[in-house]
């Protein structure tokens, strides 16, 4: 009997060694060259396959919508493959599929987004130059399980990177700066931004709860180990966009997100602060009563300061002459908060935190060295039969909020404007026109199906703030 075991064993063995070595040697390497087209190669591959860009200049949105997808640049004597939007275009890359690879490219001139994910899982964007003019630089949106690392991105009038509902996600040793916000991290949880330089923005890095989005909160963002200086760029924002409320002169902006750990940076040169934690009476215009408005939980541990708050300008500067205060102040808390500490107070110029503890001895966040998950996440079927709702988070919420402004017009106008007519907001969807000047033209999306298109104009008309407009009539009858 221990025989036939042992040769069933043997048997087994040979077979999943044998598919494992199927597989590896059945994924392909497609190579594209100057003059061809890598959307091209996009459809001609398969999971598990390589793309591999050669050096040249490529005019064309790529949308890679498969899973297991490595596309990388090859670097022949200094020179890159180089994706140039010409001003023209909206998007370089586009990521829908899970376990997607975007290494080594230059990326300039698009309009909306230099490399931005909708939805997609187990994503890597590394080793990437990404240069404005663009609202976006890297933009992984409603995804899960991710890594930004190694980038250099700058002239972003939002932010140069900006993970917006995200979770479980490193974001390590990037360049970022001559942008609005050098990082910007949205309605996120489990995120960890370490080792990067961000330099010469508006802000340096942003942890951010912002009104209006489908997912209702920000928790346990770790800011760690960053150089941080010199932001002083007066906020170049489109006038009335979420952005154009950033203060500028700032090192880490907390607004009102909770959970956040600032350790082990060194902030220095920022004008306005070095550390400013505010809450959504920031932004009038826009309510959310579905959100907790203030920053709670945040952890400010041992970090370097050093020439900050010399001259705030901006918004800063509006608080401080509305509270009449003469003094400025590295550290800034200009709402109220719960659960806060802060280590080696007596190093740091302090504003409104007389209520934050002093933060335990040693504590310290290091015992966390990664985000991301250890095992890839499991496709799900919301994900592979893309619905409306799925398709609205994981790319409307990128630019539209219900009420006020993000990027694009409010969720509620389109809704007046479509009412009752999804087949001619899916066509829109496709070929948008600009409906109002004071608003940025809004980008295609003419590479989802027309059947996709129309399910999420259903979903925005007939589903989307549904609860909000019940629970309003409601109290408008009491």
């Amino acid at each position: 009997m221990k025989k036939v075991i042992f040769a069933v064993l043997i048997s087994i063995t040979a077979i999943v060694g044998s598919t494992q070595l199927w597989a590896a040697t059945s994924a392909k390497v497609i190579a594209v060259r100057d003059g061809d087209s890598i959307q091209n190669a996009i459809r001609e591959a398969s999971p598990g396959d390589t793309i591999l860009v050669y050096p040249g200049l490529y005019k064309e949105t790529v949308y890679i919508d498969k899973n297991d997808i490595t596309i990388r640049g090859v670097v022949e004597a200094g020179k890159w493959p180089v994706m140039d939007g010409e001003d023209v275009l909206n998007d370089g890359i586009l990521v829908a599929g899970h376990g997607v690879t975007v290494d080594r490219f230059v990326i300039r001139r698009f309009k909306g987004n230099g490399i931005m994910t909708q939805g997609a899982n187990n994503y890597k964007i590394i080793n990437n130059i990404v240069e404005g003019d663009s609202v976006y630089g890297i933009f992984p949106q409603f995804s899960n399980n991710g890594l930004v690392a190694d980038n250099v991105i700058w002239n972003v009038h939002d932010a140069a990177i900006y993970l917006g509902m995200c979770q479980n996600a490193d974001v390590v040793r990037n360049d970022t700066f001559g942008s609005v916000m050098g990082i910007e991290i949205e309605n996120s949880t489990n995120i960890l931004v370490e080792n990067n330089t961000v330099h010469d923005n508006s802000s340096g890095i942003q942890v951010t709860l912002l009104q209006g989005l489908p997912v209702k909160t920000a928790n346990n963002t770790i800011v760690r180990r960053n150089f941080i200086s010199d932001n002083n760029v007066p906020n170049f924002a489109p006038a009335g966009s979420a952005a154009a409320a950033t203060p500028a002169g700032t090192g880490v902006v907390v607004f009102a997100a909770d959970s956040t750990t600032i350790e082990g940076n060194i902030i220095t040169g920022n004008d306005s602060a070095a550390i400013i934690m505010i809450d959504h009476d920031s932004s009038p215009n826009m309510r959310d009563p579905e959100m907790d408005p203030t920053p709670d939980d945040t952890k400010i541990y041992d970090n370097v300061y050093w020439n900050n708050a010399n001259k705030p300008f901006g918004a800063v500067k509006d608080f401080l002459d509305t509270a009449k205060l003469k003094e400025a102040a590295e550290i800034i808390l200009a709402t109220q908060s719960k659960g806060g500490c802060i280590a080696n107070r007596s190093s740091v110029r302090e504003l409104g935190t007389q209520d934050f503890d002093e933060c335990p001895a040693g504590a310290t966040s290091l015992d966390v060295t990664t985000m991301q998950l250890a095992e890839p996440v499991p496709e799900n079927n919301e994900q592979t039969q893309l619905n409306g709702e799925f398709a609205y988070q994981a790319i409307c919420a990128g630019c539209h909020i219900y009420d006020g402004r993000m990027v694009g017009p409010p969720m509620r106008v389109i809704q007046a404007i479509y009412r009752g007519r999804p087949e001619a907001m899916a066509e829109w969807i496709a070929n948008p026109t600009r409906k109002r000047e004071d608003y940025p033209e809004m980008p295609p999306q003419n590479y989802l199906s027309e059947k996709d298109r129309l399910e999420v104009a259903n979903y925005i008309l007939n589903v989307l703030g549904k609860p909000r407009k019940l629970r309003e009539a409601r109290e408008d009858k009491e």
